[in-house]
């Protein structure tokens, strides 16, 4: 690519997408005359409500536009969600015809003809709110901004869709009212393409990776892709109405958008299930990866079948109470989107009330257990859909067996047992089936396939570890640690044996009373000792400090987890509110167990404490709950000290792959040896999943990978002695670290820069992965390179808006050593300065210049002066040329070898020293920074100041300033007529005066030139010109353009 193709060319290339392929009528912001404070396109929306509800009176469609328009107070997405409401389902109006009251529907959408709405592309789209914006692209569906489309220059290396997702923030700040009427956010910079919301955060934007719901030729998805199959004109409508949901919890609500692998698995699954209903009831199965949004896809899949099989009855179904209560509370979240509020039922007697006078309608969840042997159905109805819940287990058996047991007097008797799942088809016998499950039917397990049919999607682990939706999942083994001997192991490897014949329950508790020893064995007090202070030292030097330190045990029995949990608090006394129990109890536990394990109040407790991020609850001990279903993103650590296989493994390592921030991945750690059961595991899922998920083994591909980096970054260093770092005191590794920033900067090295930071940062991650099994040194080693790869960050990170704080770099810097080294001594880089730097400060500047690291000293100037530059480029455009073209001689004769270090650092406080004094020109001039900027335009050629007093031009300064401020009209600098205008009026002014003829035509074109960027900035109370540069993550701090007042 050209590297002059820049964000200007991407947005016009998006724009002839949308117009060319997709069918949407183009407007250009500028030619439309509009109120600029209505984020509305007012003609077209009015248009478009008289068109689309043609039956109903003036006054109906005047009380819709004014509900419209006039929100009750509230936060944002309060305000979204009436918005989305009324989008999805219409406006309720109530009006007057001959005196009598009526109420009706104003519907903003039709959604059954797309053709009948309007779709328009429009770009460079002023609105005014707290300050004037003009984001790059707005989609409007019948006048109403539902899609926001952010761009960002693919050509330039500092900008990226992470710049796109800042700017949007920032417009939720700036011009909140239009996000009111928000469905989409976009953010592209033609390399990557992702969709969110209002409320999602950057790590929860996603691609959108297919036109037709073809995982094939996802892996680098292209940006048309990306726009086709989210923005085609009848998909659009669909996703509106149907795929985005709010979800509130408790004080929180969030708006959900599905991704791409939900919206197409979703729509199979209606088709499939509408051909199930009128042929034999199968509707197939939903296989989703855990951790991709599985309970989601149901919400979404039980409020279309609403619509498409004319309210049916759903009947959810899980295997366990616990299960039951997460994915109820998770439609109960959705309650408003499904239209309907969901019922659990208590009991058998209740599940049959509930399904026995019901004609339609309703979402009612049970668990198995509460469906019974009967000769009479609960509802002969076809319009019931079954809805299963990892619909992979062994309960859902078809088959009728015969148990052999004794009776009362000590006879063998025989006895009919009837599989749960003919139970349920002989209670509901015309209902369809269909089945979700995150992880994939055995290849041995024929039952599933019988009761539901065969896959409808498939969207396996790769796949979502590729989109982002999971992330990857790493295995370090540890069951040398316990020193176990060849019995015990044996022990262990028969019960892997016993799982792996996927034998009904009763031969395996059998085979378990006769593997008694396994609890002895595993229980035993000095395995529970190595296992528990194993665990402690690897959680304390590895884990604690990783994202929010939160880790799970999973013990092999409910005495086994007390054990575990009592030997901790024996170790860590002070660990009571850090560590907790969760398990079910059982009615001859001891009595002190009751009290550790509490009640159901107490579990949901817990289960708050564990999701929130901030709490001191770190580790919970578990040993079956939590271990399906139970969604805690920042969980990264999993303690296997259990033997599992098959699904379940599945779903309990499933625990720590959610996406979290930067959380590179999971790390299961084991103790009992499930290598093998986790391969067989893998190997169920699908042939796809087998090539690329290969070895998760940390020992094989983290610390490798570990010891690859780290040699390379001491390549790096070569020719620099960074020992101090290693045995020096604090004071003596801060300046190892300065001293080696200033090293990699140095100017023969400009590539090796780059090249050093992106190596340093796959170190970071592969020990964030495998940090247990490296050594103190090379530990310490890779801290030592953490600490320069951030501060080079901070330090070539230019462009205004990252203002260098060294509080929050020496933080940075201590927060790495305490993570990577244990180090409690805090680092201070630059003892003496307390806040932020200064270009004005003749203190910083003269710290500065006597900087021992010249290399660095060189950067800081750069990246000031640039700051400085880039601020004036806003405010004064002839200075701004002025100083840039001086800071880049002095930079390209430093970096040809003309100039030492030493002199460009002088040259460049020279020009730090001329900033600061063109900073206190307007001030002796008495003008303001406008009026300064003007007369900066007109005395640009030299030879004007011999032409007049400078009185003169100083009133000409301000004339000109003044004429041109109230001449501006909104957006003026786009239209050409505007423009012509604004040239004949300085033209004018400049006659009067008797300008030069000869510098007439440039002296307009600097003038034209500055008053445009004088309006992007402008706030329009006369006189004072606001810029903020602010991005909302960090303090603001007063900038040299914030001057508002005269200089006296």
């Amino acid at each position: 690519m050209s590297k002059f193709f820049i964000e200007a060319d991407y947005e016009n290339s998006i724009i002839e997408l949308f117009q060319n392929d997709l069918g949407y009528e183009y407007v250009y912001g500028p030619d439309i005359e509009r109120d600029f404070y209505s984020p509305i396109y007012e003609d077209v929306l009015l248009e478009s409500l008289y068109r689309l509800n043609r039956g109903l009176p003036d006054d109906a469609i005047q009380e819709a536009r004014y509900k419209l328009k006039n929100f009750e107070n509230g936060e944002l997405v309060q305000k979204n969600a009436v918005f989305m409401d009324y989008l999805q389902n219409g406006i309720p109006v109530r009006f007057f015809v001959d005196g009598e009251e009526r109420s009706s529907i104003v519907y903003l959408v039709d959604y059954k003809n797309f053709e009948n709405n309007s779709f328009i592309v429009a770009n460079q789209w002023t609105f005014i709110e707290n300050s004037n914006k003009r984001p790059d692209v707005i989609l409007f569906l019948n006048g109403l901004p539902v899609v926001l489309v952010e761009l960002k220059s693919p050509s330039r290396e500092e900008t990226d869709a992470s710049e796109a997702y800042r700017q949007l923030r920032n417009y939720m700040q700036e011009i909140p009212s239009m996000f009111i009427y928000n469905a989409i956010c976009v953010m592209s910079d033609q390399l990557t393409s992702k969709a969110g919301t209002i409320t999602s955060g950057e790590d929860r934007f996603m691609e959108w990776k297919t036109k037709n719901g073809d995982y094939e030729n996802t892996q680098y998805a292209q940006f048309d892709t990306f726009f086709e199959g989210l923005f085609q004109k009848e998909r659009l409508l669909d996703i509106i109405k149907n795929f985005i949901c709010f979800s509130n919890e408790g004080i929180s609500t969030f708006k959900i958008l599905a991704g791409y692998h939900q919206y197409f698995a979703v729509r199979k699954a209606i088709e499939s299930t509408k051909h199930a209903t009128i042929t034999d009831g199968k509707g197939g199965v939903f296989w989703h990866t855990q951790g991709s949004g599985k309970s989601l896809s149901m919400v979404f899949y039980a409020h279309l079948l609403q619509e498409a099989l004319d309210s049916p009855t759903i009947v959810v179904l899980t295997d366990r109470n616990d299960l039951d209560d997460q994915l109820y509370s998770q439609f109960a979240k959705c309650k408003d989107f499904l239209r309907q509020e969901p019922l659990q039922a208590e009991s058998r007697e209740n599940l049959k009330t509930l399904l026995a006078g019901r004609k339609a309608n309703g979402i009612i969840f049970t668990t198995m257990q509460k469906f019974e042997e009967s000769n009479e159905p609960l509802s002969e109805r076809h319009n019931i859909i079954v809805m299963a819940d990892e619909a992979h287990r062994g309960q859902y058996g078809l088959a009728e067996k015969i148990k052999i047991t004794k009776n009362e007097d000590g006879d063998e008797v025989a006895k009919r047992v009837i599989g749960t799942a003919r139970i349920i088809r002989n209670t509901l016998p015309n209902a369809t089936y269909i089945g979700f499950t995150g992880t994939p039917i055995s290849a041995k397990d024929r039952s599933t396939r019988e009761v539901f049919g065969n896959y409808i999607d498939i969207y396996d682990m790769t796949q979502a570890v590729e989109d982002g939706a999971t992330r990857p999942v790493y295995y370090e083994s540890r069951v040398i640690k316990l020193n176990l001997d060849e019995t015990t192991l044996k022990l262990i490897d028969a019960e892997y044996d016993l799982m792996a014949l996927n034998a009904d329950e009763e031969v395996i508790e059998k085979s378990k009373r006769e593997l008694g020893q396994m609890e002895a064995v595993l229980g035993n007090d000095n395995t529970i000792n190595s296992l528990v202070c194993d665990i402690l030292e690897h959680y304390e030097n590895n884990r604690e400090n990783l994202l929010t330190g939160k880790a799970m045990i999973v013990a092999y029995s409910r005495p086994i987890a007390m054990k575990i949990y009592k030997r901790i608090l024996e170790l860590r006394p002070t660990w009571t509110e850090k560590v907790g129990v969760v398990m079910t109890s059982g009615n001859n536990d001891p009595e002190e167990w009751r009290q550790i394990i509490g009640n159901k109040h107490h579990k949901n407790e817990l289960a708050k404490k564990f999701k929130d991020n901030d709490s001191p609850m770190k580790i919970a001990i578990v040993v079956d709950m939590w271990l399906t279903g139970f969604d805690v993103p920042s969980l990264a650590t999993m303690y296997v000290y259990k033997p599992m296989s098959g699904h379940n493994l599945m779903q309990a390592i499933a625990r720590v792959n959610r996406v979290f921030r930067d959380k590179e991945g999971g790390l299961v750690v084991d103790y009992v040896g499930i290598a093998t059961a986790l391969k067989q595991a893998m190997n169920d899922y699908t042939s796809r999943d087998k090539k690329n998920y290969g070895d998760t083994d940390v020992a094989k591909i983290a610390y490798p990978k570990f010891l690859e980096k780290l040699s390379v970054c001491r390549d790096k260093f070569h020719g620099y002695d960074y020992s101090k770092f290693q045995n020096g005191t604090d004071l003596e590794r801060a300046k190892t670290i300065s001293g080696a920033v200033n090293f990699i900067m140095g100017r023969e090295k400009v590539d090796e820069k780059n090249s050093f930071v992106k190596e340093a940062l796959m170190l970071h991650q592969a020990l964030s992965l495998c940090s247990s099994l490296v050594d103190e040194n090379s530990r310490f080693e890779a801290a030592f390179f953490e600490a320069v790869r951030v501060l080079v960050l901070r330090l070539t990170n230019s462009g205004v808006g990252k203002r260098i704080s060294l509080t929050e770099m020496n933080a940075k810097i201590n927060e790495l050593l305490k993570q990577s080294i244990k180090s409690e001594g805090v680092i201070n880089l630059f003892s003496d300065i307390q806040e932020e730097f200064s270009l004005f400060d003749p203190k910083f500047l003269q710290e500065v210049a006597n900087m021992k690291e010249k290399n660095l000293a060189v950067e800081l100037l750069k990246k000031l002066i640039a700051d400085q530059v880039s601020i004036y480029r806003r405010t004064n455009v002839v200075k701004s040329e002025k100083f840039s073209e001086i800071m880049q001689r002095s930079l390209n004769a430093y970096l040809n070898g003309m100039l030492t270090n030493e002199e460009v650092i002088e040259e460049m406080l020279k020009l730090a020293k001329q900033i600061s004094a063109a900073h206190e020109e307007g001030h002796k001039l008495g003008l303001t920074s406008d009026e300064l900027a003007f007369y900066d335009a007109l005395t640009k050629p030299q030879a004007i100041k011999d032409f007049y007093e400078n009185e003169e031009l100083i009133a000409i300064s301000k004339e000109l300033t003044d004429t041109l401020r109230k001449n501006k009209t909104i957006d003026w600098q786009k239209r050409e007529s505007a423009r012509a205008k604004m040239r004949m009026l300085i033209k004018k002014l400049l006659k009067k005066h008797k300008y030069p003829p000869e510098g007439m035509e440039d002296a307009v074109q600097t003038v034209m030139t500055q008053c445009e960027l004088w309006t992007d900035g402008y706030d329009f109370e006369e006189g004072s010109t606001i810029y903020s540069f602010s991005n909302h993550t960090e303090p603001e701090f007063a900038l040299v353009a914030e001057e508002k007042e005269q200089y006296s």
